[in-house]
Formats: structure tokens, C-alpha cells, sequence
């Protein structure tokens, strides 16, 4: 089951969380950047990929695998929006240069494009990345409507939930999850369908979550689940071990027990943490963190769990090759 709803309590510590960070920001920020350091060192030897195998994030909860020349893209986030355009619900528009300069080196033969969910930090380049690459695109009813008001509905698959589709050397199963109540643990943020009908209502708000998925990825004798929001169905989430868990972060203090309840049942070797950088700022720029993410605690919170899992994060835009 999910988490049920807050209590008074709880929402008040979120409230205190909030402003213990607004005090000690500069101070915070500089303990996650000192604990991001020693997560990103040297993590090829940690992550243990097969041979054949890279994985590449892309920033936010975007991931690149690829196997043998055949790529699988999850979540891609790439043309960012200022801060300023959410506020003043500007359209969305994307950068197609930066599918050239930052994807197009390493794509080879795209044989996928999946959304977890279709928030616009998740789902505004998959279109755009579909054509470009002639590719399919994998997702809820949501990702087929944004598909089909960018005149790519030929492409979109509406997908079967614990059905196994084979794209290429990957097999992909989609699990029903939900997504973090970052509104104070109460509500997620732009919850419900996307149902805008035209491009320029692309406003980031119109990017609505629909239905969310913990995805599995199985290559070459190995085993992933990218989960890009931090809340979970308990009894949806696949028992048994796993090689990485690509862990989004970024709302996790606002889902109870998140950690210990997720990682008993994935049992997951590594934890590769994702999702806590600022995705207002460029890509390739500088590395900004979300507010409030507190990554430098991640290890220490799974700890508790278990000594077992190895925590891991991952430079932008950085290949690590099996």
C-alpha cells in the first residue's frame, strides 16, 4: 500500500525542514557538494556493469543505457526551463541543438524513449527525441497525448503494466507506482491527465504527472529500476535483488519510511541517487542542487536500512562503462 496521508505533525516537520535549510543554506549546500564528491568518485569499478554496457545520466532522473551500439533513453531532460518561464507559465520549447551536441555522439541505434511519468522535467524532450531518432516512445495515456499534439502519435505506445516489451537487447517492465507529495506530503504537484490539445498550451503546468511507473531494464544478464519520484505501491514494487537502483531523491522525505521500504523489497546492490540537482539551470552548465534535497544524509538514511547497499551518484553528461 501507499503511504497514507500526513499527519499534523508530519507536515509540520516539513514546514521546519523547509525553514532549518533557509537558515543554514550556504551551509547545507556545502556539506551535499563534499558528500557528492566522494559519491561520483571512481564509480565504474562500484557499479559493476556488464561488458558492452555504458550508462550515462542525463540530469533530473534522465538516464542513457546503452548496449552494444542499441540505446534506451529514460526520463530525458534536457531542454531545461528558467525558473522564470514556470513562473510566468511561458510555453515549453525545446532545444533541438542540444539533442546534437549532447546526444547525438553516443545515441547509435535508438530502439526506445520511456517516460515514468510525464511532469515536464520528465517528458518535454521525448517527443522531439523520438523523431529525431525515428524511435519508439513508451508510456502512459498522458506521454500518448503529448505525443499526439507534437504529431507523433504513430510513435506513442500506451503501455500494459507488467508486461515484459522487448526493445532491442533491453527487456522493459512498467510497475504501477505513484509519485511524492511534494506539496507538504499532502498533494503531488500538477497531479492528473495531461490533456492540453494544442502546442501552445504547453505551459509547464499543463505537463500533468498521469500515471507513474517503477520501470525494470534487463541486459545482458543484468538488472536495473529506475524509479524518477520517491513514493511507491509497496506490493508493486518487483521482490527480489537488483544490480542498480536508479533512484530519484528529490521527495523522499516526504514519503514515510520511504527507504526502508522500497530497498527490502528491491534488495538492490547500488543505489545510484538521482533527481537532486537544480533542473533550472543548463544541463551542461554548472551543477546547481534542488532546494532542500539534503543529499549529503542519503547514505547515512540508507544505512540505517542496511549496510549492504552501496551508495553511488553520477556526473552529467559522464559515460561510465561496463
Amino acid at each position: 500500500m501507499a503511504a497514507s496521508r500526513p499527519t499534523p505533525r508530519e507536515v509540520a516537520g516539513y514546514l521546519a525542514s523547509i525553514g532549518r535549510f533557509v537558515r543554514n543554506r550556504e551551509v547545507r549546500e556545502a556539506t551535499d557538494r563534499s558528500v557528492l564528491a566522494e559519491l561520483t568518485a571512481d564509480p565504474a569499478p562500484r557499479l559493476g556493469l556488464p561488458p558492452g554496457l555504458e550508462l550515462e545520466w542525463l540530469g533530473t532522473a534522465g538516464y542513457r543505457l546503452t548496449y552494444e551500439g542499441q540505446t534506451l533513453y529514460l526520463d530525458p531532460y534536457l531542454s531545461r526551463l528558467p525558473l522564470g518561464d514556470v513562473i510566468r507559465r511561458r510555453r515549453v520549447v525545446v532545444e533541438p541543438g542540444l539533442y546534437a551536441r549532447l546526444l547525438d555522439p553516443h545515441a547509435g541505434n535508438v530502439v526506445g524513449v520511456i517516460a515514468g511519468h510525464t511532469h515536464f522535467d520528465h517528458a518535454v524532450d521525448i517527443p522531439a527525441i523520438a523523431a529525431r531518432y525515428d524511435a519508439p516512445a513508451f508510456g502512459s495515456r498522458s506521454l500518448v497525448q503529448l505525443m499526439r499534439i507534437h504529431g507523433e502519435e504513430a510513435r506513442a505506445t500506451e503501455v500494459e503494466l507488467k508486461k515484459p516489451y522487448e526493445l532491442g537487447p533491453f527487456t522493459v517492465t512498467f510497475f504501477p507506482s505513484v509519485h511524492s507529495k511534494l506539496i507538504l506530503g499532502l498533494a503531488v504537484p500538477s497531479d492528473g491527465e495531461l490533456t492540453c490539445d494544442h502546442l501552445d498550451g504547453l505551459t509547464s503546468s499543463a505537463y500533468r504527472c498521469g500515471d507513474v511507473y517503477g520501470i525494470r531494464i534487463e541486459v545482458a544478464g543484468f538488472t536495473i529500476y529506475h524509479q524518477g519520484s520517491a513514493n511507491l505501491i509497496d506490493d508493486e514494487v518487483p521482490a527480489g535483488g537488483v544490480d542498480l537502483f536508479l533512484a530519484g531523491v528529490a521527495g523522499r522525505g516526504f514519503t514515510r519510511d520511504y527507504w526502508a521500504r522500497i530497498l527490502r523489497r528491491l534488495q538492490p546492490r547500488v543505489v545510484v541517487a538521482s533527481h537532486y540537482d537544480d533542473f533550472f539551470r543548463p544541463v551542461d552548465g554548472e551543477q546547481g542542487l534542488s532546494l532542500n534535497v539534503h543529499l549529503a544524509a542519503v547514505p547515512e538514511e540508507i544505512e540505517r536500512v542496511s549496510t549492504d547497499f552501496d551508495v553511488v551518484a553520477l556526473a552529467p553528461m559522464e559515460p561510465v562503462r561496463g
